[in-house]
């Protein structure tokens, strides 16, 4: 019985210890532990207020970084339109150059051939006209001095 006697004083001591030791938790939970996971709470909602911002934000930079390439997409595309457009038009002109010019080429050609031929025709005419006059000298020349060139003619 000895040992329940000491036991039983042991637990009559420490019962001023058990209470402050409860009252020390309550106070802990009511002062400290409260404020703290309130705090932290707030933190957290904070952190992750921001995190979602800065998602959403960052979404939006790539919608408008998608738009802008698209609107830079199109402009190029115009551009290059435009581009070929004007090639077109410049070959057609070209082409349209080289059709008026080739023209006036075959004109010329033309030209010069029939001045050639008009040329010839000249030539030829001169020629038969001044073949009867040679012919007349060559007789002439080789005819006896006294002989009558009508007599040579025929």
């Amino acid at each position: 019985m000895d040992i329940l006697t000491q036991l039983g004083g042991l637990v009559l001591g420490s019962v001023p210890t058990m209470i402050f030791f409860i009252l020390l938790v309550a106070l802990y939970t009511l002062l400290v532990q409260g404020p703290l996971e309130r705090t932290l709470a707030e933190r957290r909602a904070r952190t992750t207020g921001a995190v979602e911002q800065a998602r959403s934000a960052i979404a939006a930079a790539e919608a408008e970084t998608t738009a802008y390439e698209e609107k830079l997409r199109a402009a190029r595309q115009e551009i290059l339109a435009d581009r070929e457009r004007r090639k077109q038009a410049w070959l057609r002109q070209r082409d349209a150059a080289l059709a008026a010019a080739r023209e006036a080429a075959q004109q010329q050609v033309r030209a010069g051939r029939q001045q050639i031929d008009e040329a010839q025709g000249a030539a030829r005419r001169q020629i038969e006209g001044a073949t009867a006059q040679l012919s007349e000298q060559i007789l002439k020349a080789v005819l006896p001095p006294g002989a009558k060139l009508a007599e040579a003619t025929q």
